[in-house]
């Protein structure tokens, strides 16, 4: 069951069409919000039409998940916190806690992560609700460790391949960036498919425990139409864009070639994906940003605008503790409101 504070079926039943409705909100937030994350390179270096790279970008964050698999929709769903101290309250207030940081940095044109945004509201509205003991510190720590580790894996892995790119077209010609701009075309796929695969599972674990919650499934797994869904609002995400994040990942940190934006993505890709088949759910707003620094910084150090890499990892770091506190303040308004207000449907 919900818990006590939300008992009726009908209750249960308006509870969870909230829940679905605002998680996938978030999830199309997360698609304009992060869809910088993998056109970015690939406008700024010219290599497609904005549009095109949007359109394309979208159908691949569409297929990723059913490509591979839900391993981190169930790390959401089972490693932060045992089911029995969460209800349809704290979901919500997770959905309402990660909507509201997603709004405010899209507005501001801060690349802040997703991920950290709805780990942390689900946290925050947690210990509001039971306290810090019932946190399953083990999944949390594999988690911090993924989200924290993976942009200075994407950094270092950026410097490399970079490097080793460099290397192989050290005798080419100029014509070469023509071949960089083609091969955009396919790194820009595999990122997008990385990306759909990790970032749509967050919302799918999201709703997938609501379904276990409210007694609608007795275990956890994800049904298909919730896979189905989260994918869709996702793409549909992806396909608007968030035009002031393109600008900042595309042209903040130093003016990107179809070198740069060749080697980020692939760089990108392979860390994301590497991930999502280990369970681990990780920034793809980090990863890429990351990967871009480390590409430029292969090139000479003083290429990347340092003061903007930091203004990010500023808002990376105070990502969660914002939205555990805002969690939290969401769960304690939803205990004394939310009741009454689901009786009336």
């Amino acid at each position: 069951h919900c818990g006590q504070d939300l008992v009726t079926p009908r209750i249960m039943e308006a509870s969870l069409i909230l829940l679905i409705i605002f998680a996938l909100i978030f999830d199309f937030l997360n698609g304009v919000h992060d869809s910088s994350n993998i056109v970015a390179t690939m406008i700024s270096s010219r290599a497609i039409r904005p549009q095109i790279a949007l359109l394309m970008t979208a159908l691949a964050n569409f297929v990723g998940p059913f490509i591979f698999g839900v391993a981190v929709a169930t790390t959401i769903g089972n490693d932060i916190v045992a089911a029995e101290h969460i209800n349809m309250m704290v979901l919500l207030a997770a959905c309402f806690s990660a909507i509201f940081w997603n709004v405010l940095t899209w507005i501001l044109g801060i690349p802040s992560s997703s991920s950290h945004a709805i780990i942390g509201g689900l946290i925050g509205a947690v210990v509001v609700k039971a306290g810090f003991k019932v946190l399953l510190i083990k999944g949390i720590t594999k988690i911090l460790i993924g989200l924290f580790a993976s942009p200075v894996i994407g950094f270092v892995a950026g410097i490399i391949i970079a490097n080793i790119v460099y290397l192989l077209s050290w005798k080419a010609t100029p014509k070469i960036n023509g071949v960089f701009k083609k091969l955009q075309v396919i790194t820009s796929l595999g990122l997008a498919l990385s990306h759909g695969t990790n970032d749509a599972q967050k919302t799918m674990g999201i709703i997938t425990l609501g379904l276990v919650i409210t007694g609608f499934q007795s275990t956890f797994h994800v049904p298909n139409w919730v896979v189905l869904a989260c994918a869709t609002a996702i793409a549909i995400g992806t396909a608007l864009g968030g035009w002031q994040l393109i600008k900042t990942l595309g042209s903040k940190f130093y003016k990107i070639r179809p070198v740069h934006g060749f080697s980020s993505q692939i760089t990108s890709a392979i860390v994301i994906i590497a991930a999502s088949l280990l369970g681990s759910p990780v920034s793809t707003t980090q990863v890429v940003s990351s990967s871009i620094m480390g590409v430029g910084a292969a090139e000479r150090m003083s290429k990347v605008r340092w003061g903007v890499a930091g203004e990010i990892m500023i808002a990376w770091v105070i990502t969660i503790p914002a939205t555990m506190l805002v969690g939290g303040l969401f769960y304690w308004l939803f205990q004394n409101a939310l009741p009454a207000l689901l009786a009336l449907f």
